[in-house]
């Protein structure tokens, strides 16, 4: 069972990522899509999230998942709070009991560069610096960081370069901790993101 990934990260929450190397049966034999998905690898992708949901939480009660008007799943009642992301090759979720959550999970790729400026103000770009790798690799943990915010704060019209801002980037043995805070309606949060790499894959985490 691929799952390369697995962590209790509080009393409350969990996450985890699954290496997609199935065939779309095999994760159609536990998981149904809930609507119409033309493209293979999407249809796929799209079980394995579900699967995986099922695998890190016995009792989740993936028929009932619902989507807003923002594209973002959830669970009436917030029975579960959680947080579904797809790279090439990798499906996460991440799951709580008590908080929202968001996660993404991302390969780096050279064309980010030639879209940075959308997404990362220069003040992003110099607390990204820190990371002592490539630029692809600082900009695609950017983009991760901001993705995971998003979902986890849940709110529509967010300006990813003005609204959400990367203060500073630490790294404690394996594990990355980035200060960001997300600006709504004159209103600022601190918010902590937690990364890792995992297999060249970007792995960022809110909770």
């Amino acid at each position: 069972m691929p799952l390369v990934y697995q962590q209790n990260i509080n009393e409350h929450a969990k996450i985890g990522v699954w290496h997609i190397t199935e065939s779309e049966t095999f994760f159609s034999e536990k998981a149904a899509a809930q609507y119409i998905i033309n493209h293979p690898k999407k249809r796929v992708q799209h079980l394995a999230g579900r699967h995986l949901l099922k695998v890190m939480e016995h009792n989740f009660p993936v028929e009932l998942i619902q989507i807003n008007k923002h594209g973002r799943p959830f669970l009436e009642n917030n029975l579960f709070y959680f947080s579904i992301a797809h790279s090439e090759a990798y499906v996460s979720v991440i799951i709580s009991t008590k908080n929202s959550v968001g996660v993404d999970i991302e390969s780096p790729n050279p064309k980010i560069e030639s879209i940075k400026d959308k997404f990362l103000s220069a003040y992003d770009i110099n607390s990204l610096s820190k990371i002592a790798q490539s630029n692809v690799y600082q900009f695609t943990m950017g983009w991760c960081v901001k993705e995971a915010l998003y979902k986890w704060a849940g709110l529509s019209g967010i300006n990813f370069k003005l609204q959400l801002n990367i203060k500073s980037v630490m790294k404690e043995n394996d594990l990355y901790t980035i200060d960001c805070v997300v600006e709504k309606d004159s209103v600022k949060k601190s918010v902590l993101v937690n990364g890792i790499v995992l297999n060249d894959n970007i792995l960022t985490w809110v909770c």
